[in-house]
């Protein structure tokens, strides 16, 4: 099971490094670098996810108790620096969070099969999101939340993402139709938790939660999916359908 999604992660990989370069061929020698550090870190963070649910627990369970601890601390870290004349919208976003938070702490000790499955969708998500919206351009998916996010950036994300379910749904032991509902799901709360973000930092006229991350700015700005999309797993799995 490790050394197929593996495979199909460095396979994304190079794909994604093709796709970069691309991108990058006509930029300044700046923006190519941080472009490629941006590349380079997102390599490092997938490969400490993937080892922490490779080794099992409890290691996964801590790396989502981190990265909890850090949204909260980021959260109110922006609203401390750049406070709004009410607490109001922050007391909502931190309520916001927390319903996200502590179903992806359940998540996270959930058998192995099923944070592999969340694990690679979003990656997929996310990553290809970028790629096919910077690629392929177009109308922006909500300008005054997120003005980079296209509509084909997210039409491309989640058809890679989609197939990639099927093609791995024998992980959770899914029919079809059930790696169709859980990936479209989890995409959908992908996408909600990081226009989320977007609206807390646009509302706080801030670009990132902080620069901790080399190209991608905060935990929250790199985990803002991943959160929701660990929820969106839980959830559906404890509602009987």
């Amino acid at each position: 099971m490790e050394r197929l999604i593996y495979i199909i992660i460095l396979i994304y990989f190079v794909l994604g490094a093709m796709a970069f370069a691309w991108i990058s061929r006509n930029k300044r020698r700046e923006r190519k670098r941080e472009i490629w550090a941006k590349f380079g870190t997102y390599f490092l963070i997938i490969h400490v996810l993937f080892g922490s649910i490779y080794f099992g627990p409890p290691y996964f369970s801590v790396v989502a108790l981190l990265l909890v601890a850090a949204g909260y601390t980021e959260l109110t870290r922006v609203h401390l620096h750049r406070p709004l004349k009410s607490s109001g919208f922050f007391l909502a976003a931190l309520g916001i969070f927390t319903l996200l938070a502590l179903p992806f702490i359940s998540f996270s000790f959930m058998a192995k099969p099923y944070l592999y499955f969340v694990f690679v969708v979003v990656s997929v998500f996310d990553a290809f999101s970028q790629i096919s919206g910077q690629i392929m351009g177009g109308k922006r998916l909500m300008p005054s939340v997120s003005p980079k996010k296209t509509i084909s950036g997210f039409i491309g994300g989640t058809a890679l993402a989609v197939t990639t379910a099927l093609l791995i749904r024998g992980l959770i032991d899914a029919s079809w139709t059930q790696a169709l509902f859980y990936s479209i799901n989890i995409t959908i709360f992908a996408l909600l938790g990081d226009l989320l973000a977007s609206y807390f930092k646009r509302r706080h006229e801030i670009k990132d939660f902080s620069n901790l991350l080399p190209g991608h700015g905060g935990f929250l700005d790199r985990f803002d999916s991943l959160i929701p999309g660990g929820a969106a797993m839980f959830i559906i799995n404890i509602i009987p359908l």
